[in-house]
C-alpha cells in the first residue's frame, strides 16, 4: 500500500512538473476542463430553464440577471450556451471515436497487409480529394439531417486523416526486428497488431484525435449554421449562432457568446494536441 501511494504521489508530481514547464498545454487543459465541467454539469450552473420562454424579457442585454443576455424568445443565453455545449461536445467526441475506430482499423490493415494497401490507399486518397465541409454536406444530405447522421458524416469525413497516419506508421513498425521476431516465433497476426503495432501508435493516435475533435466541433457548427446539420430544436452552439444571425446589430450577444464558446473549445483542444505532440514525440521533446 505504501509503495502504491508513493508511486501515485510521484506520478502526480511528474504531471504537475510537466504542466508547469509547458504553459500552453496547462492553459489548454485548464480551459478544456472548465468547458467540459460547465457543460456536463449544466443543471448545477444554469440559473434558468434553457427552454422556458419569456417574451417580456426578449433581447435583454447582458447584465446581472442574465450574464449573456436573452434571445428572441426571452431564454437565457448563458443557460442555453452551457446546455448547447453538451450536444456540441457529444457530437465532436462521438465523431472522433467513430473516425478513430474506422481509421485505425483501415490504417493497420493497409499498413500491415501489402495486398490490401493499394485498394485502401486509393479510397483514402479519393476521400481526401474532397473538401471536408462539402463531403460532410453531401453525406448529411444523403442520410438526412439529425444528430446521428452528423456524427456518422463527420466520422466518415475525418476517418482518412487518421487512417493515413496509422498506415504510414505501420509501414515503419512492421519492418522492425521485434515484429519480424514475433512473426518467426509464430505469434498470431492479431496479437502482433495489438501488442507490437497498435501500442506503439497510441501517442500518434491521441494527438491526432484531439485535432479531429476540434475539427468535428467546427464542422458541426458550420453544418448547423448552413441548415443541413442538427435540427434547430436541439440546442447546439451552431444552432444558437444560426438563430442569432437575424439579430446581428440589434442583439449581437446572441452570436458572440456561442461563437466565443466554439473558439475557446477549439483553441483548448489545439493547445492540448500541440502539447501532447511535443511531450510524446522524442524528436520534439527537449526534456523528460
Amino acid at each position: 500500500m505504501a509503495v502504491s501511494v508513493a508511486a501515485r504521489s510521484t506520478r502526480i508530481a511528474g504531471i504537475a512538473k510537466i504542466l508547469r514547464e509547458r504553459k500552453p498545454l496547462a492553459l489548454g487543459a485548464a480551459l478544456l476542463l472548465i468547458i467540459v465541467v460547465l457543460c456536463v454539469f449544466a443543471p448545477l450552473f444554469a440559473p434558468y430553464d434553457p427552454n422556458k420562454l419569456s417574451i417580456a424579457n426578449r433581447l435583454i442585454a447582458p447584465g446581472a440577471d442574465h450574464f449573456f443576455g436573452t434571445d428572441e424568445f426571452g431564454r437565457d443565453v448563458f443557460t442555453r450556451a452551457i446546455y448547447a455545449g453538451r450536444t456540441s461536445l457529444m457530437i465532436g467526441a462521438a465523431a472522433t471515436i467513430f473516425a478513430s475506430v474506422i481509421g485505425i482499423a483501415l490504417g493497420l490493415v493497409a499498413g500491415f497487409f501489402r495486398r490490401t494497401d493499394v485498394v485502401i490507399a486509393r479510397v483514402i486518397d479519393a476521400m481526401m480529394a474532397f473538401p471536408d465541409i462539402l463531403l460532410a454536406i453531401a453525406l448529411v444530405a444523403a442520410l438526412g439531417p439529425s444528430a446521428a447522421t452528423v456524427i456518422v458524416a463527420l466520422g466518415i469525413v475525418y476517418t482518412p486523416r487518421l487512417a493515413r497516419i496509422v498506415r504510414a506508421s505501420t509501414f515503419v513498425i512492421r519492418e522492425l526486428p521485434y515484429v519480424e521476431a514475433a512473426r518467426a516465433l509464430g505469434v498470431p497476426t492479431w496479437r502482433i497488431l495489438y501488442r507490437h503495432v497498435l501500442r506503439n501508435l497510441l501517442s500518434v493516435i491521441m494527438v491526432q484525435a484531439t485535432f479531429i475533435f476540434a475539427y468535428a466541433m467546427l464542422a458541426e457548427a458550420s453544418l448547423t449554421f448552413l441548415g443541413v446539420g442538427v435540427s434547430p430544436d436541439i440546442p447546439t452552439w451552431g444552432t444558437m449562432i444560426s438563430a442569432g444571425r437575424q439579430y446581428v446589430g440589434q442583439a449581437d450577444w446572441m452570436t458572440v457568446f456561442p461563437g466565443l464558446a466554439i473558439i475557446l473549445s477549439v483553441m483548448s483542444l489545439q493547445l492540448v494536441g500541440d502539447g501532447l505532440r511535443d511531450l510524446l514525440d522524442p524528436r520534439l521533446r527537449k526534456d523528460l
